[in-house]
């Protein structure tokens, strides 16, 4: 069901890649994986499109569902990856984005489900894993197979409570699992229409810029708008943006805070369920501490502890001591392994 046809045929078709590629005027497969993969963040061989099916709000939650071509994926457990490869019968890859409904921000590390039923009758259901994509951002996604051209469906989804620590105001805003349903309408035209381009740079060290809205709410932010003592730093393809406050969180051990929020080193979208540590010195000796992962209306995602001693002067060392365990678009797969130690001063 994934094989589709394009035609470069105007200007403007050229013109939406901005010089990351070209458009092949044939017919085509979803384009085979680059053969020469570097090992980090990497231009993929094409970009694929998405449509919205629709939005809803759930309890706290702004659901916003949106569809693409069945994708190739890779899901990440531990050190190792596992390629998802795209079946004949796979019919579309829905996406899921869970944000706050008073932040905006995208909320991390809920269990979500998708069902999609017609008539009362099961069509598909899938446990959709939470995904880390270019130009889709971050976000939870599967493909789905079973549907049929032109029919209507009901597409209910479940998200579950987070499983970080919540700060301030979120400590009581997440409390119970919810489920919403959209009305889905399958359509193989609809989709044959979503853009699908291959791209002259694929296997290129950088990454695509994500689509319009697609990483709101899962961006770091600017340096200079996080208050406290702060400064950058990067080990890789991670970007580590470094807070020490002099009070925690609500909800938190009183004393200095040591906040850090790693992203990707192009395009700010935050990572998640990393395994992070901090090693610095102070009067008393060498400190190493694991950060833990945290969720704040003000910090958003980060990795963070609360500190018996201010390390002023001193030199922090990040250590990623296990990768973002989320799965991968291509582009990404072969990313944020292997991440040598960064510091920094504050």
């Amino acid at each position: 069901m994934y094989r589709r046809t394009f035609l470069a045929t105007s200007a403007l078709g050229a013109t939406a890649l901005a010089g990351c590629g070209s458009i092949e005027s044939r017919s085509i497969d979803v384009p085979t994986v680059v053969s020469e993969r570097p090992a980090g963040s990497y231009v993929p061989g094409h970009i694929e499109g998405m449509a919205r099916v629709g939005s809803v709000t759930a309890g706290p939650y702004e659901l916003v569902v949106t569809y693409s071509y069945p994708h190739r994926f890779w899901m990440v457990t531990g050190t190792d990856t596992e390629r998802v490869p795209l079946e004949e019968a796979d019919s579309t890859h829905l996406m899921a984005t869970v944000r706050d409904r008073e932040t905006g921000l995208v909320v991390p590390e809920v269990g979500l489900s998708m069902a999609i039923t017609r008539e009362g009758s099961l069509a598909s259901q899938e446990t959709i894993y939470a995904m880390l994509s270019q130009t889709m951002g971050l976000h939870h996604g599967a493909n789905f197979s079973g549907l049929e051209d032109g029919r209507e469906y009901d597409l209910a989804v479940t998200v579950g409570t987070p499983t970080v620590r919540l700060t301030g105001a979120f400590r009581d805003r997440f409390t119970d699992p919810v489920t919403e349903t959209l009305s889905y309408s399958f359509d193989e035209r609809a989709m044959a229409e979503l853009r699908l381009d291959r791209l002259n740079r694929a296997g290129e060290r950088g990454a695509l810029e994500p689509m319009g809205g697609a990483v709101a709410g899962a961006r770091a932010p600017e340096q200079a708008t996080v208050s406290g003592r702060t400064a950058t730093t990067r080990a890789g393809d991670v970007r580590y943006l470094v807070a020490l406050r002099d009070e925690s969180p609500p909800g938190i051990d009183s004393g200095p805070y040591l906040a850090v929020i790693p992203h990707t080193r192009y395009n700010r979208i935050r990572l998640s369920r990393m395994g992070l540590s901090a090693r610095f010195t102070t009067g008393g000796g060498p400190i190493e501490t694991q950060l833990t992962r945290t969720f704040d209306p003000e910090l958003g995602y980060h990795y963070g502890t609360a500190l018996s001693a201010d390390p002023a002067g001193e030199s922090i060392s990040l250590l990623a001591e296990t990768p973002p365990q989320v799965a991968r678009h291509e582009g990404y797969e072969t990313a944020f392994f292997d991440l040598p130690t960064a510091s920094v001063q504050l």
